[in-house]
């Protein structure tokens, strides 16, 4: 349940400088994109990676990118239909992102470590626990995520609708 945002602020949210200051100490402690550099600094080393926001409201967002700090939630959840709609690739694993609560402010540095697409009904107990949300049990996932897909997905929900499953580590916080 990831949104990028390609590093675009919300209107009153504080903006690409604190992306770029969180990034420059998350680059220096983690060496994150690591890119060779034969003629200097190249632009893979200096752009922060795309930031996101996890779940549909500010109250969400904030609490899960609490989750994610604390080590908690390692694993996300989002429909195809999104990234289609939006017309965004699916995460890979390698990928780096910038985690912002609510309010837009950099939280975490992650990396993604898996990528699998399933339907929502075949998705386990061991996922809905890496997602570190609520008592961690499959049931709840599943209704948790059957009710945000009906209210925020592109494509609405459905059992067999499939779904984005991404393991990630946080690499700085």
């Amino acid at each position: 349940m990831a949104i990028s945002d390609d590093n675009a602020p919300e209107p009153g949210s504080p903006g690409p400088d604190l992306v770029a200051e969180f990034w420059a100490g998350a680059h220096l402690a983690t060496r994150a994109n690591p890119l060779p550099g034969y003629l200097g600094v190249t632009t893979g080393e200096t752009l922060p990676p795309p930031t996101m926001a996890f779940g549909g409201t500010p109250e969400q967002q904030d609490a899960l990118a609490e989750l994610i700090v604390d080590g908690v939630k390692t694993a996300t959840a989002s429909a195809l239909a999104d990234y289609q709609a939006a017309d965004e690739p699916v995460p890979s694993v390698g990928d780096l992102g910038i985690v912002v609560d609510g309010r837009g402010r950099p939280r975490a540095l992650i990396r993604t470590t898996a990528v699998e697409v399933r339907p929502f009904d075949q998705v386990d107990a061991e996922h809905a626990r890496l997602e570190g949300e609520g008592d961690r049990s499959l049931a709840h996932w599943q209704t948790e995520h059957r009710r945000f897909f009906t209210e925020f997905s592109h494509g609405g929900f459905s059992p067999d609708m499939p779904v984005v499953l991404e393991r990630f580590r946080v690499l700085y916080s």
